[in-house]
């Protein structure tokens, strides 16, 4: 793969510092959530542009991340409009004084460099492009089964917020009864199928990306993090943990009662 997929990262990190200057003003880094996809979409139309030749493979997959990174931002940001700096995120302030300024370095510029990272299937498969074939296809039809997957999740997690009557409460209804985080889920299947895309390409390297967001989403900035003491914050958790799947949906081990909230996408 031609070396100017380097070029994206300089321009993530830029949009990054652009974002942390916002944040640092209002002491609030939660736009860091929202940005995160639209990290990719930027990524991605850096390698459309710089792509020697413009096929309907690479356009239909930069249509594909945008369609992704735009929902995704536009829940986050919803979410978390006019509210209070997430927990993670506080936590890390309060132990570090200096955090306002060092948040340009651990959370805006370590994520551009990170989303940089995992973008090189969609590197590998827009700047250089194949014909559509067997492996494009198959991508077509699990990323759509993910992004559907996360879309539902992410909806019925925040329909289950909007009524007051469930405050405190845990969601195990939907998507939510065969795993404990379904949006998730959907978003590594979506990270999956942007490898099968680069795998299109020739580019079956590319594997790394798909492993690597898989990781983290389980074990880092999601499942692991928003578990870690939920229990505490809600005893009913435990029962959710013994017969509810952590990650890839299945049937639950017994009957759950009650409806619940989960805990928040991050």
């Amino acid at each position: 793969m031609n070396m100017h997929y380097i070029y994206a990262l300089p321009v993530l990190l830029a949009i990054g510092s652009i974002a942390w200057l916002y944040a640092s003003r209002r002491e609030n880094v939660n736009i860091v959530d929202s940005l995160w996809s639209l990290f990719f979409l930027f990524a991605s139309l850096v390698y459309l542009a710089m792509s020697p030749q413009l096929l309907l493979s690479n356009i239909l997959l930069t249509c594909l991340v945008a369609v992704w990174a735009i929902r995704l931002s536009l829940h986050l940001y919803l979410r978390n409009a006019n509210k209070s700096e997430d927990r993670r995120y506080a936590a890390m302030r309060a132990a570090n004084p200096r955090f306002n300024k060092q948040s340009l370095v651990t959370v805006f510029g370590l994520q551009a460099f990170l989303a940089w990272l995992i973008s090189m299937p969609l590197a590998a498969a827009i700047f250089e492009p194949t014909v559509l074939n067997a492996w494009h296809y198959a991508a077509f039809m699990l990323f759509f089964a993910g992004f559907i997957f996360e879309s539902v999740a992410d909806w019925q997690l925040a329909r289950f917020k909007r009524d007051p009557e469930n405050t405190g409460q845990l969601l195990n209804t939907g998507l939510w009864r065969y795993s404990r985080h379904p949006n998730y889920f959907g978003e590594a299947v979506i990270w999956w199928s942007y490898f099968l895309y680069a795998a299109g390409s020739g580019a079956l390297w590319t594997i790394f990306a798909p492993v690597l967001m898989t990781f983290l989403l389980l074990k880092v900035s999601g499942v692991s993090l928003l578990e870690k003491d939920i229990t505490d914050r809600r005893p009913a958790y435990r029962d959710y943990i013994e017969s509810t799947s952590s990650f890839i949906p299945w049937w639950p081990k017994q009957p759950t009662q009650g409806q619940v909230l989960n805990g928040k996408r991050s």
